[in-house]
């Protein structure tokens, strides 16, 4: 099975590109977030996918689906697990951030979730229940993160939110919330001192 794809861009469409990795070209869809950071790249410019590979009886044939980093493709894995979305919906619904929409998951802010494209109320609160206290580490997602970073913050995180619930009282839920939310406004924080501070200067709750 298909799992990383490294070539030269022969065409990018709106929704799709076409990579040539040892003279077979690929096409391979990119959800809007993906395709965004493309916008820089021209024909003939080297690429790299971290690739989900999609194949079932209601879509015999085989759909490539691209990310850029591997957590990028785990959180889609995540994703997908929701009833009613499928990996073709879920591909077109990521036009926002990963990191916000993990964050919107957490904070269960159901407006921000039906920004998604093709996602309403019904669903949304349905995103909620079923992966609500899973996303922690995708509310960590940098722009320049990549394999090594991201258990890096995951860590850094899990400190501060220990401390928050077992030495200040808070609930799990709160202080999930409350980290993510730190970490979203300030994501310069590599300490888990300036993590405190943040989350103190946001919502004056310490």
């Amino acid at each position: 099975m298909i799992g990383y794809l490294e070539g030269k861009l022969l065409k990018k469409e709106s929704e799709r590109i076409l990579l040539l990795v040892n003279h077979t070209g690929y096409e391979i869809m990119l959800p809007p977030i993906v395709m965004e950071t493309l916008n820089a790249k021209s024909v003939g410019d080297e690429a790299s996918f971290y690739v989900y590979f999609h194949q079932s009886e209601r879509q015999p044939k085989p759909v490539l689906i691209g990310f850029n980093l591997e957590i990028e493709k785990e959180f889609f894995q995540n994703f997908i697990s929701v009833e009613d979305i499928g990996p073709m919906k879920a591909v077109k619904a990521m036009n926002i951030p990963i990191r916000d929409i993990a964050v919107a998951i957490e904070s269960k802010d159901f407006a921000r979730l039906m920004q998604l494209k093709g996602i309403g109320s019904r669903t949304a609160h349905k995103i909620v229940a079923t992966l609500e206290g899973k996303m922690d580490k995708y509310t960590l997602i940098r722009k320049t993160d990549n394999k090594q970073q991201a258990p890096a913050i995951k860590d850094l995180a899990q400190q501060v939110i220990e401390v928050l619930v077992t030495q200040l009282g808070y609930k799990p839920f709160d202080a999930r919330k409350l980290v993510a939310e730190a970490m979203y406004r300030n994501s310069s924080i590599s300490k888990p001192e300036e993590l405190f501070e943040e989350v103190y200067r946001g919502e004056n709750v310490l």
